[in-house]
């Protein structure tokens, strides 16, 4: 008898893939997108859904499991965080005075994932709200070195550290998720 759950993918065609071809909102038939643009943004997509998809499924109490002490790590907490990030890289590109932190103090993004529908819900919706209010705000801007902020960053570095951000996270979204009922796949 274990704790540790057994390890098990959904894939049938791919043994090592989260889902079959034909259920990956990620796949996608033919060439990539013409243009660093598109493709860029079609990386962060993909990332995007990665970790929605490595979340679906799970209960409350699921989303919230931390990793290994003393970590707060969890699911839910990685979306939290996805979603503070979003509004953080909004004050990167602006002049004005900075947004406040959505989940006050620093680590209130893992502190605070607890397992309450309510803060499940809320989790989704706030990251929702600043990838599209990111996202809208970078709209504005289809010359990807052109510098914005008080910083001067280029549009280029923030997609790809945006990418980054969300790669890393899926990379540890994979293990958490792994932990919490066995299921794994790319």
């Amino acid at each position: 008898m274990t704790d540790q759950p057994e390890r098990w993918t959904q894939a049938t065609v791919h043994p090592d893939m989260w889902a079959d071809p034909a259920d990956d909102p990620r796949n996608n038939d033919g060439p990539g997108p013409d243009g660093e643009l598109a493709a860029l943004e079609g990386v962060l997509r993909d990332y995007r859904l990665t970790l929605r998809m490595k979340c679906e499924g799970l209960d409350p109490e699921q989303l919230a499991r931390r990793s290994v002490p003393p970590s707060t790590m969890s699911l839910l907490g990685l979306l939290r965080h996805i979603a503070e990030d979003e509004r953080d890289w909004r004050n990167w590109i602006s002049d004005g005075e900075p947004l406040p932190k959505l989940y006050g103090r620093r680590d209130g993004d893992f502190d605070g994932a607890v397992a309450d529908q309510a803060v499940v819900d809320a989790a989704y919706a706030d990251m929702e709200r600043e990838q599209a209010a990111t996202d809208a705000a970078l709209a504005a801007h289809e010359d990807l070195g052109e510098r914005l902020g008080r910083e001067g960053i280029a549009v280029r570095e923030l997609l790809v550290h945006r990418i980054e951000e969300y790669a890393r996270h899926c990379g540890h979204a994979d293990l958490l998720r792994e932990c919490v009922d066995g299921r794994v796949g790319q």
